[in-house]
Formats: structure tokens, sequence, C-alpha cells
């Protein structure tokens, strides 16, 4: 009876070893799907990141909670550093034009603006991408994060982006976030 629990895991496993197989040889033969994630895998993501994010609950950059800022750092690694630099200094020249009429990546850091606004804005930037809450003649390159990282995932972010800022700096982005 014990073997059962055991069996069924395994075929799991199997079933979806298989499907990934397939999944391989369909990309490596039609190389116009090399890019497109297999549903199931995707699906079963979403459920695993799901089930992390309700465990993990967070709902506000809460810079004095090591666990939020560690994975703020992680996930900021992954998705964001490649624009707005390792070490939060983003794109030089951030205040000129691109030639498509977007800016380059601000700073994170004391540096840049990102401390002159709220957390519900910087969320909601994040979250929506920048097109989504700027006037209409405004050009951002801002992409959106929904569907992305979860909400849990952002504030974390946001968490350590703020944990890395002057106690100043953090203190004057605290009164914005009060006014809200």
């Amino acid at each position: 009876m014990q073997r059962r629990p055991l069996f069924i895991f395994a075929f799991i496993a199997i079933c979806l070893m298989a499907v990934g197989a397939g999944n391989a040889i369909r990309k490596a033969t039609d190389p116009t799907v090399a890019e497109e994630p297999s549903s199931l895998f995707a699906g079963i993501g979403r459920m695993i990141k799901g089930a992390v994010t309700a465990r993990l609950g967070y709902s506000g950059a809460d810079v004095t909670n090591p666990k939020q800022v560690m994975r703020g750092g992680q996930v900021y690694g992954q998705h964001c550093a490649t624009c707005h630099g390792a070490n939060l200094e983003g794109q030089p020249n951030w205040r000129v034009r691109n030639e498509d009429g977007t800016l380059p990546a601000p700073p994170h850091d004391a540096s840049g603006h990102t401390w002159h606004h709220s957390d519900q804005l910087l969320f909601d930037y994040t979250k929506k991408g920048g097109q989504a809450l700027v006037p209409k003649d405004f050009k951002s390159a801002m992409p959106a994060f929904e569907g992305t990282l979860s909400d849990s995932d952002i504030w974390a972010v946001l968490a350590f982006i703020k944990s890395r800022w002057p106690d100043e700096v953090r203190a004057r982005q605290a009164r914005l976030n009060k006014r809200q």
C-alpha cells in the first residue's frame, strides 16, 4: 500500500518528462516555435509560483523583512538588472530620449527619481508597465510584469530597492506613502 503514492508520483514524473521531450523535439525541428513555452509546463510553473507566493504573501514593501529583501534581490537580478543595472545604477544618459522617443532605464538608487514616487505607484508601474500609466503623448519602454511576476515578487523587488537607499531618502519616500 505504501508503494502506491510512489508509483503515482513516478508515473506523473515520467509523463511530464515524455511531454517535455516531445516538446524539445518539436522545438528542435521547427525553429519558429523555439521560444514558445510548453503550456503544460507553464501551467505547472504558475501553480508552483502561486503556491509559493500565497505562502509568502507580501502585500507591501517591507525593508525590515530580510526574507522579502533577499527575495527581492533575487527577482531584481533576474528581471530588472539587465535594464536598471546590477547596482541599481540605471542606463547611461537616462534623462536623454532615445531615437524611438523612450527614455533609458533610470537608476533605482538614490541618484534617480524612484524614491520620488509612492510604493503603490511604483507597484502599479511595474505590474502594468509604463505605457499604461503615463500620458498618451509620452512613450515608455517599461514593460508590464503582470503575468511574469506575482504581486508578492513585485513588492519584494520594491523592498530590495528601498533597502539600498540611505535612511534620509527612505524617510522622504515614506512620507509620500503616508499621503496616499
